[in-house]
């Protein structure tokens, strides 16, 4: 397995699939990558030399922001919306949906297991 900016990507499918593994780098990132070093379509990341790894690595610095520093990045934004008290910050702070979607009967995954709520008790029998 060839190892690229900290991630093992794996060894036999084709380069373009492969650097999709890499966090920040998704199908069309990838093609910009392997067009600019002039890869062709069908090579797989086991027959990539250490050149070739070496060439990867610096496009992605040049070009890209990847793995750590963009997760870091991303990070920073959501805190910098939650201080600034704006409302995608609010929806951040509560864990609801974020852009936009409805809460009324869907959300499950933004808000997480249904928690129930106590109500009130019926009086059985009255008097």
């Amino acid at each position: 397995m060839p190892r690229i900016v900290g991630v093992d990507i794996p060894a036999n499918k084709r380069v373009v699939i492969a650097l999709t593994y890499i966090h920040g780098v998704g199908p069309t990132s990838s093609k910009k990558i392997c067009s600019a070093l002039d890869f062709p379509d069908q090579l797989r990341a086991k027959d990539l030399t250490d050149s070739d790894v070496q060439n990867i690595v610096a496009e992605l610095d040049k070009s890209y922001v990847v793995e750590g520093a963009l997760r870091r990045q991303v990070a920073q934004n959501i805190q910098r919306l939650r201080e600034i008290g704006s409302y995608r910050g609010l929806r951040h702070r509560r864990g609801l949906p974020v852009r936009g979607q409805s809460t009324q009967s869907n959300a499950r995954t933004r808000k997480g297991p249904k928690r129930t709520v106590a109500g009130k008790k019926s009086v059985k029998g009255g008097k």
